[in-house]
């Protein structure tokens, strides 16, 4: 056996070199609590995360508004609207304009406000008296006309106010979204600093 040791040393010398470092290797002391902990996080499910990284998908900031689309669209209802968005915006969400929609009447680019009635008529159709954009009824404040939501002959109630001023107001909020503040009716066409002076107790934009 000394014999055959020695004919082979070449590789017994080496083998049992790495033999003595496995040995030692496995054996030091927290190595292989190490190395399950590794394999168990590893291993470790999704679900398993921390709760407080998760957020809620459902979670926006921003008041939410009520818009009712009506007429040619291919889902009519009621829905959920946020700051900033438009008429077309709304529209999209109830499925999109119908063949026979007549969207040359509307104002796609026209910001929505809470509680406001979008009505898509059909080709040909006369509609009436019924309104294509149709804004909630203005609610008093203090005896106030809401620049937001007053229609035509609301607005022409206002001290110097006549069909082609309030039209103008109505125009204006189309284009350009709800009025922020009331001074923005000096934005308007043919509204200066003196008209603003004897209509700004008698408005709001709330």
């Amino acid at each position: 056996m000394a014999e055959w040791i020695k004919e082979h040393k070449v590789y017994v010398i080496p083998g049992v070199l790495l033999a003595v470092i496995l040995v030692f290797y496995l054996m030091m002391p927290g190595k292989s609590d190490e190395t399950a902990q590794g394999d168990w996080e590893q291993a470790q499910p999704p679900f398993l995360e921390e709760e407080t990284e998760m957020e809620p998908e459902d979670q926006e900031e921003g008041e939410e508004m009520l818009v009712d689309v009506k007429g040619a669209v291919k889902n009519p209802g009621v829905y959920y609207a946020k700051p900033g968005q438009r008429v077309i915006d709304l529209i999209e969400e109830a499925g999109g304009l119908m063949e026979d929609a007549d969207e040359s009447v509307l104002n796609f680019a026209m910001r929505v406000v809470d509680e406001m009635v979008i009505y898509v008529p059909r080709t040909g159709e006369d509609p009436g008296s019924r309104e294509i954009i149709s804004l909630p009824e203005t609610t008093e404040k203090e005896g106030k006309v809401n620049l937001n939501q007053a229609d035509q002959s609301q607005l022409e109630t206002l001290p110097g106010i006549g069909p082609s001023k309030a039209a103008a107001i109505i125009e204006y909020r189309e284009k350009n979204g709800p009025f922020k503040v009331i001074e923005d009716l000096m934005l308007v066409s043919g509204f200066g600093e003196k008209t603003f002076e004897k209509l700004k107790d008698k408005i709001t934009v709330k």
